[in-house]
């Protein structure tokens, strides 16, 4: 059952992620049917903006300090039930400012939020601050800088792929990495092969976000498998962004079976209406992956993970002893 396997998850959004019970809790007017009209997108979308329009529902809700606690430990009980053992969660910090917030406050609060969530399920996680391709080249370097100041696991660009270039996040990247700030990036998403090779020009980051359009590009793919660089891929998020018509015709399989270093994520649990046992269970019916499969990435992932190196030699033989002894995963 893929509910009992012990999973890593590296790619999941903290403002698209509000399970219908905060977002009653922080509007007790909104009951679940129209949480399910307004917060979580069609199966199938036009692309990738038509997507992200989803997301400003959760951000609107998230701009006040106790709201950012209350979301973030909200995604630490949907981790629980997924059976995560490690997650990175990040999140745009400069997009929950409205309520009277500075970045700083923004940022500590969900940086305490995760310390408190990890204490109450015993999942460790890091936090990656996120840039948005529409901001201004200040705003994603002081994002940049928040994510210095506060030391957190990793620095990210996430949004509209297709509408914005690269120009204007080049000094905040540079700047992360003259900080020694893992970086990630969104790519290969809403456009194909060149937005990941510009991607990779420009942002030298050690994972991708999403990456799957790879595919198109054979010399991409082999430049990816020898620099070793990760892909944090989303199955149902991809299909719903119409990179892919139906699951089975998701390259995921293809890229598994490449060599590709890759791991398996929920990323926007809210708008894909999406945990990680689905995407497992997904995988399972349409490609016949088994428990291999979900070990090779799980321990993919701890490798590329963005975290200190004795808690990857304890995930890894935590995955390890599950996976060849079944049954419960002890804490």
């Amino acid at each position: 059952m893929s509910s009992a396997l012990p999973k890593i998850e590296l790619h999941v959004h903290l403002d698209c992620s509000l399970s219908s019970t905060v977002v009653h809790r922080l509007r007790p007017d909104i009951g679940f049917e129209r949480y399910r009209q307004t917060f979580v997108a069609p199966p199938k979308c036009t692309d990738l903006r038509d997507y992200l329009t989803r997301a400003l529902k959760g951000i609107e809700l998230m701009q006040t300090a106790e709201a950012l606690r209350l979301v973030t430990l909200d995604l630490f009980d949907q981790l629980q039930a997924d059976n995560v053992l490690y997650a990175e969660i990040r999140f745009a910090p400069l997009e929950h400012l409205r309520g009277g917030l500075a970045p700083e406050q923004v940022v500590q609060t969900v940086a305490d939020a995760v310390r408190e969530g990890t204490a109450r399920t015993g999942i460790p996680a890091g936090l990656l601050l996120c840039t948005l391709r529409h901001y201004a080249e200040a705003q994603s370097l002081d994002t940049a800088r928040l994510a210095e100041r506060f030391a957190v696991a990793g620095f990210d660009i996430a949004g509209d792929e297709a509408g914005y270039p690269v120009d204007n996040h080049i000094a905040a990247f540079r700047h992360a990495h003259a900080k020694g700030i893992p970086c990630t990036a969104h790519a290969g998403e809403a456009l194909g092969a060149d937005s990941i090779w510009e991607t990779l020009r420009h942002f030298a980051p050690r994972r991708i976000g999403h990456g799957v359009r790879c595919t198109e590009d054979p010399a991409l793919v082999d430049y990816l498998k020898k620099r070793r660089i990760h892909l944090e891929v989303c199955p149902t998020s991809n299909v719903q962004t119409n990179v892919y018509p139906t699951m089975a015709g998701h390259r995921v399989d293809d890229l598994y079976r490449s060599g590709l270093s890759l791991s398996i994520n929920s990323d926007a649990r809210t708008i894909s209406d999406a945990t990680l046992n689905g995407e497992y269970q997904a995988l399972r019916d349409v490609f016949g992956w088994d428990d291999r499969h979900f070990l090779h990435c799980n321990l993919e992932a701890v490798e590329h993970a963005f975290a200190p190196e004795a808690l990857k030699a304890g995930l890894r033989q935590r995955l390890r002893q599950a996976f060849e002894h079944p049954g419960p995963v002890r804490r």
